[in-house]
């Protein structure tokens, strides 16, 4: 299954041109890069498919620098993930659905971070190592649960049902990411099995959220049926 498209102009306005290179032997001038060079030149790589060449040490060739230099701006490389994935985050996060409603919304909101986490397996990786809580994540999480505290839930019920929709979301891109260009054709698998196998699609996705949104609706929502 091919990729969803990705938005374009990932990092935004943000961008910079990496940081002048040295005269001699092509190195850049001490302390001529930034934590924004390094995350761009990370980004670079990231958008070449090639996740497994970002390294710190392929990354200091590219910048032009010792290894040891990037370390004064980056902790290691799940730091730069972290920061790359917040870079891709930011740019497309936010959905165009009306926030009254908030069905919409919320639906609009999933599907924009599934696209993301399988069209990006850098942002991928950062989230499944742990929760990210970068200042697009903060915001995406208080936006929503706002929208959901507006349409009747209470503050506690709107944290659950975020909750839910969060991991359902992360766990969907998850497989659907990992099943890329599986055919289940010629395995041997009970048809019924391999049609079910292969239900890792933006559709199947979309079936299985509004179940998830009317579990939400019929049992959290005040005025619900005991």
């Amino acid at each position: 299954m091919a990729r969803e498209p990705r938005s374009e102009g990932a990092g935004g306005g943000r961008r910079r041109t990496p940081a002048g290179r040295g005269s001699t032997g092509g190195r850049a001038a001490w302390g001529s890069i930034s934590r924004d060079d390094i995350v761009d030149a990370a980004l670079r790589v990231v958008e070449r498919d090639d996740l497994d060449g970002l390294t710190i040490r392929g990354l200091s060739a590219d910048l032009g620098v010792a290894p040891m230099s990037l370390y004064r701006h980056v902790r290691d490389k799940d730091d730069l993930l972290d920061e790359v994935a917040e870079r891709l985050l930011a740019d497309v996060w936010i959905p165009e659905a009306p926030e009254d409603d908030w069905r919409a919304w919320t639906a609009e909101a999933a599907e924009r971070l599934r696209a993301l986490l399988v069209g990006q397996p850098a942002v991928l990786r950062a989230y499944l190592r742990h929760p990210v809580v970068s200042p697009s994540a903060l915001d995406r999480m208080a936006r929503m649960l706002g929208v959901l505290e507006r349409a009747g839930f209470d503050r506690a019920a709107a944290e659950r049902a975020y909750a839910a929709v969060q991991t359902y979301t992360i766990g969907f891109g998850a497989l659907e990411a990992s099943r890329e260009g599986w055919d289940p054709s010629g395995t041997g698998v009970d048809p019924v099995a391999q049609r079910l196998a292969a239900y890792t699609t933006p559709r199947q996705f979309a079936a299985g959220l509004a179940y998830l949104l009317d579990g939400i609706e019929a049992y959290e929502r005040p005025g619900r049926s005991a």
